[in-house]
């Protein structure tokens, strides 16, 4: 059977590169270890350890984990020198047999003994423990620590039956290191369950995921709906309410956390932000900024923090976080050397958050003026500018979706916001300062190729305006048509590019038009807006020469540029006044 899981359950499976859902696990552990030499995987189970072991007689005590697949970089991504000595996989979210583990054992440890890192589910406290009763009548001393580091169900379930999360990565580093040191059997399992009894983990999830041979998510969530405190299989949490912001997610999670204990006032500790598989780095370095803020509200003193994917649930879109207790031991424990690939390092904490620029960047705009009193009609202008593009931040977005990265409509609400400031801020009595500062506040807040864009055009129409004469429809219609011819030296457009341009230049030659034929101002700009719509309606129908659209070819046919549409919006605001 040679297929993705997307074609085993018709219209609502989900897509997986994967070539049989039977062997994925096997081909998933064959292509972790071809890309690390330290590794090796035992041929007739699905073992990964480490290939550079001394003979049995010379080894000190061996560490083991594992558990179902499905949660990489756990297990194997955390075998090296350091940390583990061998990590079992069972089936997507399925406990390995015993004969895997046992094998392990056999595989990795010697009279040292070994010690088994479980986390708390039934199927792996009944394989490993089982596998370990059996090494020890075979002389090999073996000892089980059981992770069971769940918060969420705590009024539920006794302690000793919480879930196993992401903080047994935690316990792979603390009883890696400490064999690594050389410790005895007792030594490290005391250790490790101690740490173990230390931390608490609580995660939150904005969707399922999707085991490969079944092909469709494992449960559902409505579109606007999160699930606290879900165990990493898919099992069902705590609760579930309306998705809320990152920052009060990441308090509610920290709260129950610290409200079930051990971690007083002044109190060291570290803490883990695990991405459960589909958020992005984006999200979780938002929340690893509120947790750590949180902890240090609460009187905490935060030594270190990691941020990654450590523990996943396949492709769940959520995150964990994982809080333990600290002291100079375990800080040594945590900042020793590993090779092991998927431990993401000291966790060292930044002590400098942002550092204040020496000079005001970009203040060469600054007194620019123009011989003129009309700096408060340009500010109603820009005024109006501003709510019209705030309105059009629906359609904006859908546009730029559907030939660029859908980013516009935010990109214009941070302008609308921009101006609003400027406008609030400034006192100027002349046009030329104004549209200068307008420049200035713009090029800082929009990013992409709007803000230089509209930067550009805005800092030339000033420059022309201070300096010539300011007053008239043609200085001004001279003005408006130096800024349109900006944007196209800074771009490399020309009109029928489907741009911009194809509203800003046909505005700029009604503009010169009304000038030819002596209209009055208001009429003039009520030309130019509705020039410019034509324009942007027109681009409907060309075909994307530059920018990311071009990448699109025929596909962006039928809709109007997002740029175009945006220029035309504000222009209809100032000829509509």
């Amino acid at each position: 059977m040679k297929q993705g899981a997307g074609e085993l359950q018709g219209g609502n499976s989900v897509k997986k590169l994967i070539n049989d859902p039977r062997r994925v696990v096997r081909e998933m552990l064959e292509g972790i270890v071809s890309l690390n030499p330290n590794l090796a995987l035992l041929a007739e189970h699905d073992v990964v350890i480490r290939n550079n072991l001394p003979e049995p007689a010379l080894r000190g005590v061996a560490v083991i984990s594992g558990g179902g697949a499905g949660h990489e970089p756990a297990h194997a991504g955390y075998v090296g020198a350091g940390m583990l000595h061998a990590a079992v996989a069972g089936d997507v979210f399925t406990s390995p047999s015993v004969d895997a583990v046992l094998a392990a054992i056999h595989a990795v440890a010697g009279p040292a003994g070994a010690v088994l890192i479980v986390k708390n589910y039934t199927g792996d406290r009944l394989n490993f423990g089982l596998a370990a009763e059996i090494a020890r009548s075979g002389g090999i001393p073996t000892e089980i620590i059981v992770v069971a580091d769940d918060i969420a169900l705590r009024e539920i379930v006794p302690k000793d039956r919480s879930r196993g999360l992401a903080g047994t990565v935690l316990i792979h580093k603390i009883a890696g290191a400490l064999a690594e040191q050389g410790q005895s059997l007792q030594t490290i399992a005391a250790a490790a369950r101690a740490a173990a009894a230390s931390i608490r983990t609580m995660g939150v999830a904005l969707g399922a995921c999707t085991i490969p041979a079944i092909g469709v998510p494992s449960f559902e969530l409505g579109a606007d709906e999160i699930e606290f405190g879900l165990g990493i299989h898919g099992e069902p949490g705590m609760a579930r309410q309306k998705i809320d912001s990152a920052d009060a997610i990441t308090d509610r999670l920290l709260s129950l956390i610290l409200d079930d204990g051990g971690y007083p006032a002044g109190g060291r500790v570290a803490v883990l932000i695990n991405n459960l598989g589909g958020t992005t780095q984006m999200e979780l370095s938002v929340i690893a900024r509120r947790a750590l803020a949180y902890l240090r509200e609460q009187g905490l003193k935060v030594e270190r923090a990691w941020a990654g994917t450590l523990l996943s649930a396949l492709e769940m879109p959520g995150f964990s976080l994982s809080v333990i207790a600290v002291d100079e031991e375990r800080l040594d424990l945590f900042d020793s050397a590993t090779q092991a690939l998927s431990w993401p390092g000291p966790g060292a904490l930044s002590q400098t958050i942002a550092i204040a620029t020496s000079s005001d960047v970009g203040s060469a705009e600054e007194g620019m003026a123009s011989s003129d009193s009309l700096g408060a009609l340009v500010r109603t202008a820009a005024l109006a500018c501003a709510t019209a593009l705030e309105a059009a931040e629906p359609q904006l977005t859908e546009l730029d979706r559907k030939a660029g990265d859908g980013d516009l409509g935010v990109s214009m609400c941070r302008a609308a916001d921009a101006i609003r400031a400027s406008c609030n801020a400034d006192k100027s009595d002349s046009a030329a300062a104004v549209l200068s500062l307008l420049a200035k506040e713009l090029r800082r807040a929009i990013g992409g190729s709007s803000g230089p864009f509209y930067a550009i055009g805005l800092l030339r129409a000033a420059r022309r305006l201070a300096a010539g004469p300011s007053t008239s429809l043609g200085d001004w219609s001279d003005a408006f048509a130096q800024g349109v011819e900006a944007v196209s030296e800074l771009g490399g457009a020309r009109p029928g590019d489907r741009t911009m341009l194809d509203a800003l230049v046909p505005a700029a030659e009604a503009l010169a038009d009304a000038v030819r034929r002596n209209l009055p101002p208001a009429q003039a700009w009520r030309l130019a807006a509705e020039a410019a719509t034509a324009g942007a309606k027109a681009t409907a129908a060309m075909r994307p020469r530059l920018g990311r659209a071009s990448y699109l070819g025929d596909r962006a046919l039928g809709s109007p540029d997002g740029g175009a549409v945006a220029v035309s919006t504000w222009l209809e605001a100032i000829g509509g006044r």
